[in-house]
């Protein structure tokens, strides 16, 4: 099996960046990168950075969207972690094989300029897992 290159960033659910911003940068010193609207995930993401650690605030743009069910079953807290890894498709194909349930089969865009894809979290022991690779430039 093919090893992640790094943890790309940690993906926290919330209701409002905007609610949470004070304690990111104040509490914890990180810093703002700015919002991103990601439309076919319904979701805003808020992006801090804290020395080399990336912090990604996923609020959800309507009711029903991913992120907004997961705040009625869940409420806010830790979301997934993401790793960045090489050769995207071929990350997929391994792990399908290797018996790990997809959520996505085929990469799909996701912030940051990133190809993403999910693997379901009963396949990596309860935590929702994403898979990340730079999207080539257009």
């Amino acid at each position: 099996m093919t090893p992640v290159r790094a943890i790309n960033h940690i993906g926290i659910a919330v209701r409002s960046i905007d609610a949470q911003r004070p304690f990111y940068e104040g509490t914890l010193g990180g810093v703002f990168e700015g919002v991103e609207e990601v439309p076919d995930q319904r979701v805003r993401v808020g992006f801090f950075r804290i020395n080399d650690v990336r912090l990604e605030l996923l609020e959800p743009t309507e009711p029903g969207s991913p992120v907004a069910t997961f705040l009625d079953k869940r409420g806010e807290g830790l979301h997934h972690v993401a790793f960045t890894v090489e050769d995207l498709e071929a990350r997929i194909a391994e792990l399908k094989q290797s018996g790990l349930r997809m959520i996505d089969e085929v990469p799909r865009p996701g912030a940051h300029h990133m190809r993403i894809a999910f693997v379901h979290p009963k396949s990596t022991f309860g935590v929702l897992t994403e898979l990340c690779e730079p999207a080539e430039p257009a």
